[in-house]
């Protein structure tokens, strides 16, 4: 992902957009599933997100002193966005939820390459980028899995029970 002909302020607040959006769209979809081991994974995800968020409002905090942060509607970035609808089966928005996350992590590796002068930042970011795959690995394995079923989401009332 070529990010050259953006501002780093722009990068910044698409890479805050996009984690506050995913936060929310992972709460969204954990409040609607009745299996309790990807709802727990579920919120896992969005506190992920909430975490990417606060480290890069940190980043412009340092890069843009004094500026007020404001989140735009639409940022110039092209970061895919992700949107879920009630009728979308679950299997949609795990498979749309991948494709987002793989895209999160092309631009943070990136965005990680216009931080030359920090590495502290840059291997954040980079890091990120390798969370963002482990973020897609947990959809992935979950949407297979939830392939070999006939229904999407199955609940097991005593998945948590035990000895």
């Amino acid at each position: 992902m070529d990010l050259k002909k953006y501002t780093l302020e722009d990068l910044l607040l698409a890479a805050m957009k996009s984690e506050v959006e995913s936060n929310m769209i992972y709460l969204k979809i954990a409040k609607t599933v009745k299996n309790g081991l990807l709802k727990d994974k579920l919120e896992f995800l969005a506190k992920e997100e909430e975490k990417h968020r606060l480290f890069v409002e940190q980043i412009y905090k340092k890069k843009f002193p004094g500026k007020k942060l404001v989140l735009p509607k639409k940022t110039p970035v092209p970061l895919p966005q992700l949107i879920i609808s009630d009728e979308d089966p679950l299997g949609t928005v795990l498979k749309n939820s991948m494709h987002a996350e793989q895209a999160a992590h092309d631009f943070y590796k990136s965005l990680s390459k216009q931080f030359t002068e920090d590495a502290m930042i840059r291997n954040t970011l980079s890091y990120f980028a390798d969370m963002e795959l482990q973020h897609y690995k947990i959809l992935e394995i979950e949407k297979e899995s939830m392939d070999r079923f006939e229904e999407a989401d199955v609940y097991w009332p005593m998945v948590h029970a035990g000895p």
